[in-house]
């Protein structure tokens, strides 16, 4: 089905602008995120949950029961436009009907296409594990803002400070590279090993599917999947 995203994507050329302020924001790190390759089948959508299930380094932040019967795992980027539409617009409702119930868990992984994404997942994962889904969610809500900001790494800060970092934490935290080392990994994982080559990707109990979904989408792919 047709998704009819709410935030509307950049020019070029301002992405552009925005990837060099971020470069400027995280220099002195190992940049830039490359990536070889998957070594198998795109084709191939049953991944081995043995792989879907690895954390990184950083380790895994989730919503949900641990033992729920259905684990969806999100790989997705700040700065990608259906990632936004899908935490701003289905994730409140999944969040009500599945996870909340305790049917469902959800675990997000950050998978930054470009050095803006790359400072607000390190950001996210220098924040406390309690403000973790908090801080995601309002830069999923505030996306649009920074994006087309004059001064976007100041509004990324002015976010940033809403979760309780100072100037000196945030400028300390896109200059960790062992956080920028462990996002990077968690790339390098979905990438290699689980084929993502977009975003957002969802594993639904190892299964893969790809693109932004409504509620109703999810209810299809989530309800045989749950004990009747």
């Amino acid at each position: 089905m047709p998704q009819s995203p709410v935030i509307p994507r950049l020019p070029v050329v301002r992405r552009q602008a925005l990837i060099a302020l971020a470069m400027v924001a995280l220099a002195g790190l190992a940049l830039p995120l490359a990536l070889g390759a998957p070594s198998f089948a795109q084709a191939q959508d049953q991944m081995p949950l043995v792989d879907v299930m690895q954390a990184g380094p950083l380790g895994d932040r989730s919503l949900g029961k641990e033992d729920a019967p259905v684990t969806i795992v999100e790989y997705a980027s700040f700065t990608c436009v259906h990632c936004a539409n899908f935490h701003v617009n289905t994730l409140p409702a999944l969040k009500e009907k599945y996870i909340d119930s305790g049917k469902v868990r959800l675990v997000f992984r950050e998978f930054p296409f470009d050095a803006m994404a790359t400072a607000m997942s390190m950001l996210a994962r220098c924040a406390p594990a309690e403000r973790y889904y908090p801080l995601i969610d309002l830069f999923f809500r505030r996306q649009e803002a920074i994006l087309t900001s004059q001064k976007p790494l100041d509004d990324l800060l002015a976010a940033a400070r809403l979760a309780g970092f100072s100037q000196e934490s945030f400028e300390a935290c896109l200059k960790n590279q062992s956080i920028y080392d462990g996002v990077n990994a968690v790339k390098k994982h979905g990438a290699e090993k689980l084929g993502v080559n977009s975003t957002p990707t969802f594993f639904i109990n190892g299964k893969r599917v790809s693109g932004a979904r409504s509620i109703a989408e999810m209810d299809q792919l989530l309800e045989p999947l749950l004990p009747k």
